[in-house]
């Protein structure tokens, strides 16, 4: 009998998930286990296994298209059986999410989070789009169609327009001279404003373009609206002399070895910023309209780079662990994240980040914050470096490291006595 291949719930608040492509073609081998299928949502792309040794028969659900949980994908089976006929209907998924009728002009569907985030960010009428989702449901695809289509927005004056008109001469007069019924032409209705506009290529140059695939458009569209529509980014740089850090390593990373654990350099910054994220509060926080929300626990976010993009895994309740419990966390997510092992709920909930981008020789860097955090730690290369120390030269291992924050929540004092507080910790650690 065919054992069938379901879409799989990928974590508590994700009911739908995406074909990104399959692994398998129909009629091939596969043996329980072997990675069958990719899946993406919008923080993650997950291998599905196969769940059966076999063949795959038949698969219903194509690269590309987004289904339910619970929907079935694929059938394995014997070779030779004839698979079954593709289903009529699919379970309904978990309802996530429901927007209040009277906010959205009469609908009271569920939606997923991602569409409530988009409705939230563009102000949208949800009565005002057709879902093509099962039951009427609005889905993603409905909400980017209906964007598309929206008429463009009246032209803002120039003193409207960040980064153009003559702001300082507010008497010119910006406006057209009129014109007569009977001299004016009819023009095309002007094209919807790009956010940031992309010049075309040149004719007779050679090269190739490459597709965006959902993770590059994923964090395409979290750094734009991060960085320009969010939160106003101020960077503090420290440098920090690494030598009691890279002491303590030497002396116990063989220890840490025999326990299956890589004493990495950033299970110490995690260490050291999970004490400056509970001493300064607000740079472990989130800005909401009411007032800022301090968290009272320390989730903190891993950037792993993939051959595709940058994934941020998230050690949740990373306050009780100690700097063995780090490392061994450091390591399991990024593992994991590199052998998409990862469920999406594992890439969400942050509540202060770091990127240790001085792994691949990066002096110095200015990162994006991670919405809807308030602040990330940026990791420069540890080199060493001569400095006057007691009015001598001597030679130390030192890196740059920079916080980004949100100077809506803090101020560059609060910045700065963050840095002192994971620079005071790093330069002074001990066994």
């Amino acid at each position: 009998m065919a054992t069938q291949v379901m879409m799989p719930q990928l974590g508590e608040s994700v009911v739908e998930g995406t074909v990104s492509r399959w692994l398998k073609r129909e009629g091939e081998t596969i043996n329980e286990y072997e990675p069958l299928l990719e899946v993406s949502t919008d923080k993650v792309d997950t291998e599905v296994p196969a769940p059966a040794t076999g063949v795959l028969l038949k698969v219903y659900v194509q690269a590309g298209q987004t289904v339910a949980r619970g929907t079935l994908l694929a059938l394995i089976g014997e070779a030779g059986e004839q698979p079954a006929a593709a289903p009529t209907s699919i379970p309904a998924p978990a309802q996530p999410a429901a927007i209040p009728a009277q906010a959205n002009g009469g609908y009271n569907g569920h939606v997923t989070p991602v569409v409530a985030r988009m409705v939230a960010e563009h102000r949208i009428d949800l009565a005002q789009i057709t879902g093509t989702g099962r039951d009427g449901r609005v889905t993603k695809k409905d909400v980017e169609a209906f964007l598309q289509s929206r008429p463009a927005p009246a032209e803002l004056p120039p003193w409207e327009r960040p980064g153009s008109g003559d702001l300082f001469k507010p008497t010119v007069e910006y406006a057209a001279p009129p014109t007569s019924a009977a001299t004016a032409t009819p023009t095309a209705p002007p094209a919807a404003p790009r956010l940031h506009p992309v010049e075309p290529i040149p004719q007779g140059t050679t090269g190739e373009l490459v597709p965006l695939n959902a993770m590059r458009r994923a964090i395409a569209d979290h750094m734009v609206r991060s960085k320009l529509h969010t939160a106003p980014h101020v960077t503090s740089v420290f440098e920090i002399d690494m030598s009691a850090v890279l002491k303590h390593r030497e002396a116990h990373k063989e220890a840490f070895a025999r326990q299956g654990i890589n004493l990495t350099l950033t299970a110490y910054f995690a260490a050291a910023a999970v004490t400056a994220c509970q001493q300064h509060r607000y740079l472990n926080a989130r800005w909401t309209d009411e007032g800022i929300y301090l968290n009272n626990v320390v989730h903190l976010g891993i950037a792993v780079a993939l051959d595709e993009g940058l994934i941020v895994p998230v050690i949740k309740n990373a306050q009780d662990l100690n700097l063995q419990g780090l490392a061994r966390a450091v390591n399991d997510v990024s593992s994991r994240a590199r052998a998409r092992a990862l469920k999406p709920d594992e890439a969400q909930g942050g509540t202060f980040s770091i990127t240790n981008h001085g792994v691949s020789g990066s002096l110095l860097a200015t990162p994006i914050i991670n919405q809807p955090q308030v602040a990330i730690l940026g990791v420069g290369v540890v080199e060493k470096r001569v400095k006057v120390i007691n009015d001598a030269i001597a030679i130390r291992p030192c890196c740059y490291v920079t916080l980004t924050f949100d100077h809506r929540v803090a101020d560059g004092a609060v910045g700065d006595a963050f840095m002192q507080t994971l620079k005071s910790a790093l330069e002074g650690w001990s066994a």
